[in-house]
């Protein structure tokens, strides 16, 4: 309802940015900062540029100045190659000091010398207003949900580069390689994906314990456990794992066969169908687990009973690296995988 209200709007709103556009010419190449930079290894021959997605092809005509980006993550691609977006996603989850930035995004900043971005709160979706007050050049979304009308009402605004296949299911290389494309630097979002695969690597091998684990990625509600809510193997949380040397639990592989949801659920009354599942990974707080032991149903699971059990604290940095991200990674890969660790050391076998 709020994106068919702001059609009307999103084209005057667009003019305005126009404006704001023409006079800021005082950002300077692979400069950062508030107002954003523009990319010092842009390759300008690379453009135009189509990139194929889930509602069919954006093309960018040249090398964009302004960089905005929408949705979880996609900020930290510019970011991590050196480049300061105008406009950048409000993190209202997993923030430790409430100022909307996550830890690490702070430190890039702080690197950078730039000052914060224009924040977009999408608490109740997308900020159609915010990101067009960006006067923006391209916005970058290739890990999002969005509908096919929100991404209308977006390319009012500039080119947008959505989601390639399905909703949040976009693996963290993907978004690297897509948003980087978009900028120009897909031969340094190439080499980022080699490095942060070095680092993963390097902290998985340092936990041996845990190759060929079965696991699960859960959200388990402490209020309601008569479901076992999960997410399938589309989503990029299970699937950084099994990347690197775990296993799909065969009650994900099950029931994500078929699927194109993110998210599933089954009754608990099903909780054998887990009774292969080596290793669980959730959110909650530090009574979780004694709450799903203490459960009828739950408890009979051998990983539950045995206290394979990985409890991200919720709402912290640590819970919100689980989803991985261009910075997320080298800030706290070896603290997550040690943590997993921890856990797995309880399975059985």
């Amino acid at each position: 309802m709020r994106a068919r209200r702001l059609i009307g709007t999103v084209a005057a709103l667009s003019a305005s940015a126009v404006l704001v556009a023409c006079g800021s010419d005082d950002t300077s190449e692979g400069s950062a900062g508030a107002e954003g930079g523009t990319a010092a290894g842009a390759d300008a021959d690379a453009f135009p540029v189509t990139i194929e997605h889930a509602f069919g092809e954006t093309t960018i005509e040249e090398a964009p100045e302004r960089v905005a980006t929408v949705s979880w993550g996609n900020h930290e691609v510019p970011l991590a190659l050196g480049v300061v977006p105008v406009g950048m996603s409000e993190a209202t989850w997993g923030d430790d000091d409430g100022d909307g930035v996550l830890p690490w995004v702070e430190e890039k900043l702080t690197e950078l010398g730039a000052e914060t971005p224009v924040l977009f709160d999408e608490t109740e979706g997308l900020d159609f207003e915010g990101v067009a007050d960006t006067a923006p050049d391209v916005i970058l979304a290739s890990y999002s949900g969005m509908t096919q009308e929100e991404y209308d009402t977006l390319s009012q605004i500039a080119p947008v580069v959505a989601y390639p296949d399905v909703a949040w299911s976009t693996s963290v290389d993907e978004m690297i390689l897509m948003n980087s494309r978009a900028m120009g630097m897909e031969a340094e979002g190439e080499q980022l994906v080699e490095d942060l695969e070095t680092q993963v690597s390097e902290a998985f091998a340092a936990e041996p314990d845990l190759e060929g684990k079965s696991v699960a990625f859960t959200f388990t509600d402490p209020t309601d456990l008569s479901q076992i809510g999960f997410y399938s193997n589309l989503d990029p949380r299970p699937e950084f794992l099994t990347e690197h040397g775990l296993v799909e639990s065969p009650a994900v592989a099950e029931a994500s066969a078929g699927s194109d949801e993110f998210y599933l659920t089954i009754s608990a009354e099903e909780a054998d169908k887990f009774a292969d599942t080596d290793l669980f990974v959730t959110y909650g707080t530090e009574d979780l687990l004694e709450q799903v032991q203490a459960d009828p149903l739950l408890s009979q699971i051998p990983a539950i009973e045995n206290g394979a059990v990985a409890v991200l604290p919720d709402s912290t940095p640590l819970a919100a690296a689980a989803n991985p991200t261009p910075l997320s990674i080298p800030w706290g890969i070896e603290e997550y995988v040690g943590f997993l660790a921890d856990a797995a050391a309880n399975a059985q076998g």
